[in-house]
């Protein structure tokens, strides 16, 4: 549900802050967790490993806070700011601190999902479940044009750039193998 409020799921969701991917995340975070963003690749709208980053950076704020309201509230705006309230709070209960307006609503928007969610049909929602999705990682030991691999896959360029919404340009990194 986070993600969902983050970004609606959408590789390609930049934010006003320049906040990307379907996690949001900000270009030093996810260098932090790991994730590659440069001139050809921006691993914030890679779906596995930004995921992979998220459950990190969510661990980690757990770990420093022990709750899930201020793991929530960190994510959104930052474990120090979240940090400092807490002080000035003199409070660990994330009703009684004193935040920015946007991270103040932000963990009762994330609780609404999760029980809209939970409970889809008590508000009209019918959901079909989605096929299982297959896909493959291919190793590519040098830079290849996106048109050369769509050719050779069999399918158009423009289904591979959707679903490899990471790789920035026409081709993939030159400067690295893999």
């Amino acid at each position: 549900y986070l993600a969902m409020i983050e970004s609606g799921f959408k590789l390609t969701a930049v934010s006003s802050a320049g906040a990307v991917g379907p996690w949001q995340f900000i270009r030093g975070t996810a260098r932090r967790y790991g994730l590659t963003v440069d001139y050809w690749v921006d691993e914030r709208r890679d779906i596995v490993r930004s995921t992979e980053a998220a459950c990190q950076y969510l661990s980690h704020l757990y770990g420093i806070f022990q709750d899930w309201n201020l793991a929530m509230a960190a994510y959104n705006s930052g474990e120090f700011r979240v940090m400092s309230a807490v002080r000035r709070a003199g409070s660990r209960d994330y009703w009684q601190l004193d935040l920015p307006r946007q991270t103040e609503d932000y963990v009762p928007t994330m609780m609404a999902a999760a029980w809209i969610g939970s409970r889809l049909e008590d508000y009209g929602f019918t959901v079909e479940p989605a096929a299982t999705f297959l896909y493959e990682d291919l190793e590519i030991a040098q830079a290849v044009d996106l048109s050369v691999i769509a050719k050779k896959g069999n399918f158009k360029r423009a289904e591979l750039e959707a679903l490899n919404p990471h790789i920035l340009r026409w081709c993939t990194p030159p400067d690295r193998q893999g």
